[in-house]
């Protein structure tokens, strides 16, 4: 039988159109580890204020990039599945789904498991363990497998936050646009209320004072501290000192504090010293999406140049590059 690889990334509306982008904000934020408040309350949240209010909004982003094949991420995706089937070879059964929305996990278990499966590996597309993106992905693949009457061998790769291949893309992707002509990297990720990464910390380590200076036992589960472990590893290989790049995150979202520093207040601290031009990387991401193209590209951009700045460049994300095509394959061979 075949060893079979499941790409999981986040998910997509399946159309700009605001009622589909309702459709996915209602699934995505209804999840109990992305927004991890009581029931009741993330219901009357996400049901009466964020996908009401949010949808249109969102609605009119995506349109901007939308491109004739469809979503960016959605493409992307499915690119990384079809070269990675094609790298691996007729041993190997490679597909992908989506978290939330089409194509969802259960359904492309089910095609695993009428085609009979020896193994399935899952790669979550997320390089940072978080238990929102990751934890979110397994949890939801064993209640999927858990209902089978023959469960095959199932393995989870958690993270690969600071493998040398994973590291490698962005690196080659980096050196096209030349940090020495620019006054400043950022290394842009997304977001997490801190909450979340105080539950994840069996240690009593997060939070403090350099307590994400380097990658140990200690933080090993954290997001926050492997994060930084992306970025020094990728300043390193682009020979970048400690002052020359700042780690920070984006995209997020109400009231409460989610880890620091924030990306918009980094720009603006940038503008304020006399930068021009800000190198932008996004390595919590494997494919270009609405947070990339958009907020960094558009929004932090349009942010910047009214601060005085004259350019944010971003770095595109792995996409469909070589690089990332290779790092899968030694990623799921490992396994």
């Amino acid at each position: 039988m075949l060893h079979s690889i499941l790409l999981i990334n986040l998910g997509t509306p399946d159309s700009p159109a605001t009622g589909d982008v309702r459709k996915y904000l209602r699934e995505f934020l209804l999840d109990p580890r992305v927004i991890d408040i009581n029931a009741v309350g993330r219901w009357l949240l996400v049901n009466g204020i964020i996908a009401p209010f949010r949808a249109p909004k969102s609605a009119k982003l995506y349109k901007e990039i939308w491109t004739e094949q469809g979503s960016p991420l959605l493409y992307y995706t499915r690119r990384q599945a079809e070269l990675l089937q094609a790298a691996l070879g007729t041993n190997y059964r490679v597909d992908f789904a989506m978290r939330y929305q089409s194509p969802s996990i259960p359904a492309v278990l089910e095609k695993f498991r009428q085609s009979g499966v020896s193994d399935i590996t899952i790669l979550p597309l997320f390089p940072q363990y978080a238990s929102a993106t990751t934890g979110s992905v397994h949890e939801k693949v064993m209640e999927t497998v858990g209902r089978w009457q023959a469960i095959p061998e199932i393995r989870f790769i958690s993270s690969y936050c600071d493998q040398p291949e994973f590291i490698d893309g962005f690196v080659a992707l980096g050196r096209k646009h030349d940090p020495s002509k620019y006054d400043h990297v950022l290394f842009s990720f997304h977001g997490l209320p801190e909450r979340q990464i105080r539950k994840a910390d069996d240690h009593g380590h997060c939070l403090k004072d350099n307590c994400c200076a380097e990658l140990g036992p200690r933080n090993a589960n954290c997001y926050r501290a492997q994060c930084f472990q992306t970025a020094r590893k990728i300043a390193a290989g682009l020979g970048l000192s400690f002052e020359q790049y700042t780690v920070c995150f984006q995209s997020r979202l109400g009231k409460d504090p989610w880890v620091r520093p924030y990306s918009d207040d980094i720009i603006r601290e940038r503008a304020k010293k006399g930068d021009k031009r800000l190198l932008v990387f996004a390595p919590a991401f494997t494919s270009d999406c609405l947070e990339t193209i958009h907020e960094i590209g558009v929004e932090y951009d349009e942010l910047f140049r009214e601060l005085g700045g004259e350019k944010i460049q971003l770095v595109e994300s792995l996409n469909e590059s070589e690089l990332w095509v290779r790092a899968m394959r030694k990623l799921v061979s490992r396994h």
